[in-house]
């Protein structure tokens, strides 16, 4: 198995803290957020890692080169237009090859032991790929996801639930297979005029894809403002 980070973005609500390094570049518990997912990543046992970066990309290649330091082989996708989560994954198309990978954006930390439960996951069982998902409370936060009685994705819907249903939230680390691309090339955007990462899952599931999924145990932030950080 292989991994892809997502690093393409400047994440613009973290004000001037981004005016010079991407936001996966900035520093929790002394070290980048793209550091902890990398060590994370490599005690899964995945030692080829894609970094795909856009906003200055320069700072984070520079930092980590070839990956040699942190015991892992790293390469580089460039992402030139940002626009959306549904594209930001195939600069890498290339370096994935024909292998599973692990996709990740380069802005979300948890525990360490979360991606050896991820590749755990998905050889469990004749698997396209592996959601993992948060559970939550609040039915109007955004995308939920449904799921079978063997934690199988069946759909993701928004909006509100019945009452008493449990509610997961996608936690935007995942399995895939290669087969992803194929629904990712033919994605048409959405109405904030984005190709959306979940249009093509859904597709996925559609085309009766199997999709695993994978509560989350412990820690789970997305890094989205400065507030986190402290």
């Amino acid at each position: 198995m292989k991994a892809v980070i997502l690093a393409a973005g400047k994440g613009t609500r973290m004000r001037e803290l981004t005016n010079e390094l991407p936001k996966p570049m900035l520093k929790v518990e002394g070290r980048p957020i793209l550091e902890h997912i990398l060590l994370g990543i490599r005690d899964a046992g995945i030692g080829e890692v894609c970094i795909v970066t856009g906003f200055r990309g320069e700072v984070v290649e520079g930092h980590f080169g070839d990956g040699r330091k942190w015991g892992v082989q790293i390469g580089y996708g460039r992402q030139e237009i940002q626009d959306g989560t549904g594209k930001a994954a195939e600069p890498a198309k290339a370096f994935v090859g024909a292998s599973p990978f692990l996709l990740t954006y380069g802005d979300i930390l948890v525990k360490p032991e979360t991606y050896r439960q991820m590749v755990e996951r998905f050889q469990q069982g004749a698997f396209a790929g592996v959601i993992t998902v948060t559970k939550g409370e609040d039915v109007t936060k955004g995308g939920i996801d449904l799921f079978d009685q063997d934690f199988c994705l069946k759909r993701l819907v928004e909006g509100w639930l019945r009452p008493n249903d449990p509610i997961w939230y996608n936690a935007g680390i995942y399995v895939f297979t290669p087969v992803l691309f194929a629904f990712t090339e033919r994605l048409q955007k959405s109405p904030r005029n984005e190709y959306e990462l979940t249009d093509a899952i859904s597709a996925m599931v559609d085309a009766g894809y199997k999709l695993a999924g994978l509560p989350i145990q412990g820690r789970w932030v997305d890094v989205r403002d400065p507030e986190v950080l402290s």
